[in-house]
């Protein structure tokens, strides 16, 4: 029969129902990390505005009568991997969806190359190819210990164990696209430009013959 107690939302839908801003930034979160729908989401909006929350109570109480539930909420961030600097209450109100985001499994599996994008690791992890400790894990949402993580691979019984499989293949290749592209980027914003070289023509600096002045 089951429980007949009434189940309550995980979430707290947008009070704004038709904002375009808030449109195409959770247009672009959905797309850049693979989730399924807004509702999850806004799951994941709802736990961060919970940590805030609880963030801003503590800090209105004194130092005495708070710490030991500050040191619960920042331990428990700190072991999800979201807290990665100093460790203390205003960097909690600091937090972002980024930051939230990152820390779930479908992410994880992207980033240490076992899936060739967001998507694929999704559905890798639906479909039971992931296992913590060799255990299957088939929630994409599921968030990640930072001593978790290392523990994070496929399946015993998955055929992606097979190095030569196809998926395999273009997890890695897309493994070391990103790790190029990053590293590119940061090439590109450490070098310096050179006192001869010449800043680029722009039409403005053509005159109405077409020639280029002389410097």
């Amino acid at each position: 029969m089951g429980d007949p107690r009434k189940q309550k939302k995980k979430y707290v839908a947008p009070k704004k129902p038709f904002d375009s801003d808030r449109f195409e930034q959770e247009l672009q979160l959905i797309g850049s990390y693979g989730l399924r729908n807004k509702k999850e989401l806004w799951k994941h909006k709802t736990d961060l505005s919970n940590y805030r929350r609880q963030a801003r109570h503590l800090l209105a109480l004194p130092v005495t009568e708070r710490e030991k539930e500050e040191r619960e909420l920042v331990d428990k961030l700190t072991r999800l991997g979201m807290l990665t600097t100093e460790p203390t209450l205003d960097h909690v109100l600091d937090l972002t969806m980024e930051n939230v985001l990152e820390r779930r499994l479908q992410t994880v599996v992207f980033r240490k190359g076992l899936a060739s994008s967001m998507h694929h690791a999704r559905q890798l992890v639906t479909h039971g190819h992931i296992a913590l400790d060799g255990a299957r894990i088939n929630t994409p949402r599921r968030m990640i210990a930072v001593t978790e993580e290392s523990r994070i691979n496929y399946s015993p019984k998955s055929a992606l164990n097979d190095a030569s499989h196809p998926a395999r293949i273009a997890a890695s290749d897309a493994a070391t696209r990103a790790s190029a592209a990053r590293l590119e980027d940061a090439d590109d914003y450490e070098r310096p430009q050179r006192s001869d070289e010449k800043e680029p023509v722009t039409n403005e600096d053509i005159g109405s013959n077409g020639d280029v002045p002389n410097e």
